[in-house]
């Protein structure tokens, strides 16, 4: 059973001001705990990104063994039909892994329900910041340095930034910060919000949630 949780913020501008508006997010979470929810998404997210590529050669798919070693009789070694059996140096490999796609189906309801969960029990680390995408023009790590400063999130622990588009001098201004991930909100995942220690939002980023992710 899912219960609908209110929760309101005040957005701070660049220079960590607050605003004089109130941003609302309307979030459903289950009356009881959800954890199994978000362990079931990130085992999916964690699959998909498995490229699944890896091969190995069996015996028939090495080159060369056609030839028969030696005679099947009468020469007091043991019988062996071709140099590219498993049992021979250079040979094939038995039951070695093969390329395959490995995923976990989720209900799209089931990882909404997740994303929501996760949103909720990290109410408390997030910030949003009035019109991040468009304020930073400059592409200067000195700059959203500041800004973090400014609003107080420490840039030494893991930070998710959350918006709702790209742009080139923010992404720019990140790149080179190893604590700071940046991804937009229709990428939204469970992994990168259980890793986040603190979440930068923008209002337009958090719009983008609500039509996402939100009832």
């Amino acid at each position: 059973m899912t219960i609908q949780k209110f929760i309101k913020y005040t957005p701070l501008d660049i220079t960590g001001k607050p605003l004089n508006s109130t941003q609302e997010l309307k979030l459903s979470v289950l009356d009881k705990s959800g954890n199994y929810l978000v362990h079931k998404d990130l085992l999916r997210h964690s699959n998909s990104l498995r490229q699944g590529t890896v091969s190995t050669k069996t015996r028939s798919e090495v080159r060369g063994g056609g030839r028969k070693p030696w005679r099947q009789k009468g020469t007091g070694r043991a019988r062996a039909g071709s140099n590219r059996s498993p049992l021979w140096k250079g040979g094939g490999v038995i039951f070695g892994p093969k390329p395959k796609t490995v995923s976990l189906k989720l209900n799209k309801k089931e990882r909404r329900l997740a994303l929501q969960t996760l949103l909720y029990n990290k109410k408390n680390n997030i910030v949003i910041i009035e019109n991040l995408e468009n304020e930073l023009t400059d592409s200067k790590t000195k700059n959203f340095l500041n800004i973090c400063n400014n609003c107080s999130i420490n840039s030494n622990q893991k930070v998710l930034v959350i918006v709702s588009e790209k742009t080139v001098p923010l992404k720019l201004s990140t790149k080179n910060l190893k604590n700071v991930e940046l991804i937009s909100a229709s990428n939204l995942n469970t992994l990168s919000l259980l890793r986040a220690k603190q979440i930068i939002l923008t209002p337009l980023a958090l719009n983008n949630i609500k039509e996402i992710y939100c009832d």
